[in-house]
């Protein structure tokens, strides 16, 4: 009941099992489930230490200015920013995205190791193939915005609030359900909307490949999750249901209030002069609950990708349903489609890399 497990392809065992993976029966039982995404893998593969891929010692001028267009910058949209000249901004902009990068860092982490113990736990061999996969490309997101940090700014900030213990929660859980939709469909639906963002708005043109090539193994990560959903959501009873449904939305609600906690940013905004306080002030009144729903009108807006990933996969129904309507338009995302926001950038983007792998023509030079 605890591990809402009803498809075979999702079948699992304690992580210290190791006895039951050399069954030999089970050799023979894998699900062919994950076969296409597992088969693609090499058409996304991509060396964040490879040039030819991303170079990360293109230089950017940090000082004069914005690694990303400042109106993604929450602080700088608030009554703050009248104290602060263009220097002082540029610079809160470019180290409050440190922190966001940072916090995009930490969580590739916490998907490395959720993926990493979905390996232990997973007893069909096509499930434990693909979660040996997602660990490889988790690894790599790790290793590239380690490097992007490295040279923009030295080292990565800490993680704290209610990130990090969403991922040690994640990462420690037995609950194999917590771990696909928090891992799949939650953080990944987040990182979708986030990276879809930055892609459209960073300056940086390394910044802009980075979003890119992590997106093109990111498409695809969502989709196991959506596998898993097909697969379980219609075949378990009223109390599983509610149980995924409500923690679905326990955790929306608390990265809605938290995700941007300026007590976490407070040694950031001294740099500038600002009291963390007065910044928290300046954002609860410039961030009411109509600028929220306005905002989440944009189809990269991260809570919004979220919605509709939870929704698509049926983990929003008609018992949760009017608590998202006030934020979004329902019926809109309905009738949207199952194309998720970022899945024509994955594609442009797995493009580039089919030339660059000698697999889909003459290479292209990265922009």
């Amino acid at each position: 009941m605890n591990h809402i497990t009803v498809d075979a392809a999702f079948e699992t065992v304690d992580h210290d099992d190791f006895p039951a993976m050399l069954d030999v029966d089970r050799y023979g039982k894998r699900s062919s489930a994950f076969d296409k995404i597992i088969s693609a893998t090499h058409d996304h593969f991509w060396d964040p230490l490879d040039k030819k891929y991303i170079d990360f010692t293109q230089p950017f001028d940090m000082k004069n200015e914005y690694l990303v267009d400042p109106k993604l910058t929450a602080e700088l949209q608030t009554a703050v920013a009248d104290k602060l000249d263009e220097g002082q901004r540029i610079h809160l902009a470019n180290r409050l995205q440190q922190y966001q990068l940072s916090s995009i860092l930490h969580g590739e982490q916490g998907a490395l190791n959720m993926s990493a113990s979905l390996c232990h736990i997973m007893l069909d061999p096509g499930a434990q193939e693909y979660a040996s996969n997602q660990c490889r490309e988790e690894a790599r997101h790790v290793t590239g915005f380690t490097q992007y940090i490295k040279h923009r700014w030295g080292k990565p900030e800490p993680v704290g609030g209610f990130l990090r213990n969403l991922l040690i929660e994640l990462v420690g859980s037995g609950l194999v359900w917590k771990k696909i939709v928090g891992l799949q469909m939650v953080l990944e639906g987040l990182a979708m909307g986030v990276f879809a963002s930055y892609f459209q708005y960073a300056n940086d043109p390394v910044l802009v490949r980075l979003m890119q090539l992590t997106m093109t193994d990111e498409a695809f990560h969502h989709k196991f999750g959506k596998i898993w959903a097909d697969k379980t959501i219609p075949h378990i009873g009223a109390e599983a249901r509610d149980q995924i449904e409500d923690w679905a939305m326990e955790v929306y609600q608390s990265l809605l209030i938290n995700l941007s906690d300026p007590e976490q940013k407070q040694h950031i905004y001294a740099e500038v002069g600002l009291d963390w306080q007065d910044v928290k002030n300046a954002m609860l009144e410039a961030f009411t609950d109509d600028f929220r729903r306005t905002q989440m009108q944009e189809s990269t807006n991260i809570f919004r990708v979220l919605i509709k990933t939870l929704l698509k996969a049926n983990i929003i129904t008609n018992r949760t349903a009017g608590f998202y309507s006030g934020w979004v338009d329902m019926d809109e995302l309905k009738a949207e489609g199952d194309q998720m926001v970022g899945d024509a950038i994955a594609e442009d983007g797995i493009k580039f890399l089919k030339q660059v792998n000698g697999t889909g023509g003459t290479v292209m030079a990265a922009e």
